[in-house]
């Protein structure tokens, strides 16, 4: 699937196409940005070039296994917050499910998913993505605005801070939407990282006056 401006990037991984096929079918609706990967190696190489919203990875590869590759995407500075989905075979042994918890997976479903369910697991991303793209502009106005101020000492431009804190409430609502919707168990640790850097924007704001 094409780039477009502002869309999510999700990374399928499997080394089997019919199953990135099918994946591109079931999230095709979302209208974001499907980079398909054939294999660990593949996935590597792509978190090399583009930065994803989300990974979407097949455990059970030949080669370098899905817990490999994501020890190695966690083990990256760049890529290590992206959040992992692994997919597992229906058979998978759920003891493995500990092995895949401690290499930072956000979750893990079985083949063959519910297509509603990937959906609606993969669209709670997708909109922590976009709430934290949001949050980062915030924050770098934010910045340099306090830049401004330490120049000019005593000076607070009201219609500058009134702005950013309209800005910061549309984020803080977004946020608060997706935890009233969403089970926090679908990408808990990536909501209350967000929920941390709110927390300090509001309180460096407020403290502008």
């Amino acid at each position: 699937m094409s780039e477009r401006q502002g869309t999510a990037k999700i990374l399928l991984v499997d080394d089997h196409a019919a199953n990135l096929v099918a994946l591109e079918a079931i999230l095709g609706s979302l209208d974001q940005t499907l980079v398909r990967a054939g294999s660990g190696e593949d996935a590597l190489r792509a978190l090399l070039h583009d930065d994803f919203a989300l990974i979407l990875l097949d455990a059970q590869m030949p080669g370098m296994d899905g817990f490999e590759t994501a020890t190695r995407i966690k083990a990256r500075e760049r890529t290590k917050d992206v959040p992992i989905i692994f997919l597992t075979a229906n058979d998978f042994d759920t003891h493995l499910a500990y092995r895949g918890y401690a290499t930072g997976a956000a979750d893990f479903l079985a083949k063959p998913f519910d297509p509603w369910l990937l959906r609606a697991k993969v669209q709670v991303f997708v909109d922590l993505w976009h709430a934290s793209r949001k949050l980062s502009t915030q924050a770098d106005l934010l910045r340099r605005s306090l830049d401004e101020r330490a120049a000019q000492p005593g000076r607070v431009d009201v219609d500058v801070v009134t702005d950013l804190r309209s800005r910061l409430a549309g984020v803080e609502e977004a946020v608060a939407d997706l935890d009233a919707v969403g089970d926090i168990g679908i990408g808990g640790d990536a909501r209350r990282r967000l929920g941390n850097r709110l927390a300090d924007l509001r309180q460096a704001l407020d403290a502008l006056g």
